[in-house]
Order: C-alpha cells, then structure tokens, then sequence
C-alpha cells in the first residue's frame, strides 16, 4: 500500500509499505477514506519528538471502512464506517474504566519506554514515535486498529461526510476537552492561544459551554479571521503587547480562564516575551531544551488570580523558565493531557448531527495522499492560508 513515511527531519516521503495484517484477535483493518495533517505531525517532522525510526507511518487523524477484523473483535464488523481516534485503549485498565483513554495502562506496546521518559506509561498512539508504542498511522491505504472494539467510533453510514466526522478523531475533542477543563462559567473571558485547527474548536466550544468572552491570539491573519468570525475577540501579537491589550480587555483584571493551544514551537511577540522567545529558540536549536514554552508562560502571567490555565498544546520533554512563582502566589490550577477522545465523541456526534457545529470550517486545503509529503511543508510555512489538510488515498 503507499504510505507517508517519516525518513528524518523534514524528509517526509510517499512510500510503499506492507500492507497491515490481523495480528492479535483484538485488532481490525481500516481501508481509510480520508486523513488528516495535524499540527503535532509538524513537530515530528521539525525533529523535536523523540524515539523515530526512518520508514515509519505518520498520521493520527484517520477513518474509513472495516475490511477485516481479528476473532475477538465483537462489536466491529466488515463494512462498518469508523472514526479512529488518535488514541488507543484496551477499555479494561482501571484508566480506561475511569474514561482516562489517553493514559491506558495497556495499549503502549512500548511502555518501559515511556516509563522512563514520564515516570509512567502512558497509552499508545497512532503514528507518533516509538515513544508511543510505535503503531503505523492512519496516513496510508489501510490501517491496523489494535484494541479495534473499545478503541474505533462507530459512525452513521451516510448522511454526514467524512468532512464532518473526521475531526472526532483528534482536534475537534481536543479543542472541547482544552474548553471543558476550564470549568466555564456565564461570566467567563476565556482567553486562547493560538488560532490553528485545535484553537479554532477550542473557541467554538468555549462559546457553546456558555463563555461569556473568548479572546484568541495569533498572528497569521487567516487564522485570526476564521477565529473572528467564530465570535472571538483578536488579538495579533505581533503587532500589539499580549498582556496589555489583555489587560485592557478585562479591565485590568486579566482572563478568568485561559487555554494555551500552541505547545512546543511555539513564536514570541513583542517586547520582553519576544526575548524569551529568542532565548528558547537558541536553547532548542542548541538541544539544551526541547519546548519553546512561550505561550504557557504568557497564559500564566495573563490569568486572574485564582483562574485555570488549560494546556492543549502537546509538549514532549523540558522547558525552561517556567514562571512557578506566578503560578503557585495566584493560586492558579493547570490542567492537561492527550485528549480522552472517547470520552466525548458521543456528546459531539450529537452536536454534529444536530447542527450545532459543522466542523468542516477548518478545511483550506483537500489533497491526494500522494500530495502528502508537499502538503507537510504546505502546512509548515502556512502558504496559502493553510489551516487544516485533508487528505484522500
């Protein structure tokens, strides 16, 4: 089958690959329909993710059809329409009863590693290092879906396009997770950073939870248009002081909740953050740090006292100059993680077949797979408005 393959630091190439086979009871085949560029696949092909391997499979937003499925696989059969999440989950762990799919306890076939990494294993993703398990992801013909019956989302054979459902998998649950950790109440600002695909769900979910202002900075005009136009209040930190105009906006009294959906490389603006900025960069071009963690610390200086910083951003290692001191003296709380993505797709199927939310609002650009390793850097530099690839074997 042909493949996009992961070959070195921005060496992404469209290959032949094996074609996956049943290789535990447990598992299905899924001849995928459509796929996605996630802007976490970028960080893999800038270098910054540990434990890749020349010749690995990349992708984490996928679905399709079941071709073939293992003896125990029960719920699943040939011809169901699947959604497969980014994560994977056995369902039985005690994480998994407890709805914490992205730290299951058995599906990372490589977990000494995380261990080690993390202090604990934390569950096994499709397409993202071996870190993670190692797992051949959904950028290709056909994927193999370990844990197929509590991991794949079961969606309606027609009357929703794979446009709609596609997001189910990844950034549409991320952005609602990054927006329900912040406990959003009717007389909420909610300031966000970033307007990239996650960012732009996490804005949508924020309004529909019932926030009473959503602020969201960035600096690439399309992506602040598209957030404007969802209902958010801009704010483009190249060319004005993110911490004054925030400021200003609240009256001085900064977001009661903020929610940092940028992560690891992340870009400075003006003034003494463009400074840090700069530090980091050469920390982490040097390999003395492996996050640019830029936009968290502005999200910790810019919370009220009291507030919730909500971290959707994916980090991978160390970071330096975390400002702890405003965090602990403004009795802040963090919260964080890999989405739970099966935690809320039920809820968000309903929102999408109610029309409340047509998630295609993202999509700038639709490609053939072999237009994949272009699309990458396409992404990357942003050309053309970028904001969301799909692509199609």
């Amino acid at each position: 089958m042909k493949a996009l393959c992961w070959h070195g630091k921005g060496d992404i190439r469209y290959d032949t690959v094996p074609d996956p086979k049943i290789e535990d009871p447990q598992d299905a085949i899924i001849k995928v329909t459509s796929c996605a560029i996630c802007g976490s696949d970028l960080h893999l092909m800038d270098g910054y993710i540990p434990f890749m391997e020349s010749g690995d499979v990349l992708g984490h937003e996928c679905m399709g059809e079941v071709v073939e499925v293992g003896k125990e696989t029960k719920n699943l059969k040939v011809g169901d329409r699947v959604v497969i999440p980014f994560t994977i989950n056995c369902g039985k762990c005690d994480q998994c009863r407890r709805g914490n799919f992205s730290v299951c306890e058995n599906s990372n076939r490589n977990a000494s590693l995380a261990a080690k990494m993390f202090g604990h294993t934390t569950a096994g993703l499709f397409g993202y290092s071996h870190l993670t398990g190692g797992y051949a992801g959904g950028q290709a013909e056909y994927v193999r879906v370990p844990f197929a019956d509590p991991t794949a989302i079961k969606v309606p054979k027609t009357g929703l396009t794979d446009d709609q459902l596609l997001f189910l998998s990844d950034i549409f649950p991320t952005g609602w997770q990054a927006a329900v950790h912040c406990d959003i109440q009717p007389t909420d600002v909610v300031a966000i950073w970033g307007c990239g695909p996650v960012a732009q769900f996490a804005i949508k979910s924020a309004l529909m939870l019932g926030a009473h202002t959503v602020i969201a900075i960035d600096r690439v005009p399309e992506r602040l248009a598209l957030a404007k136009e969802a209902g958010a209040i801009t704010i483009n930190f190249d060319e004005e002081p993110v911490l004054e105009r925030l400021n200003e906006l609240t009256g001085g009294r900064g977001p009661d909740k903020c929610i940092e959906a940028v992560g690891m490389e992340a870009h400075a603006g003006l003034g003494a953050h463009g400074l840090m900025g700069m530090y980091d960069k050469a920390k982490s071009t040097l390999m003395l740090e492996t996050e640019r963690p830029v936009a968290l610390r502005e999200a910790i200086y810019a919370c009220r006292p009291g507030g919730i910083v909500s971290v959707a951003g994916v980090f991978g290692g160390l970071a330096d100059k975390i400002p702890l001191g405003a965090f602990m003296n403004k009795g802040l709380t963090m919260r964080t993680g890999q989405t739970h993505v099966k935690r809320f797709t039920d809820d968000l199927l309903r929102r999408i077949e109610e029309g409340q939310i047509d998630p295609t609002f993202v999509i700038t650009h639709k490609l053939d797979l072999k237009d994949g390793p272009e699309a990458y850097h396409t992404f990357r530099d942003k050309k053309d408005g970028c904001i969301k690839v799909v692509l199609r074997p």
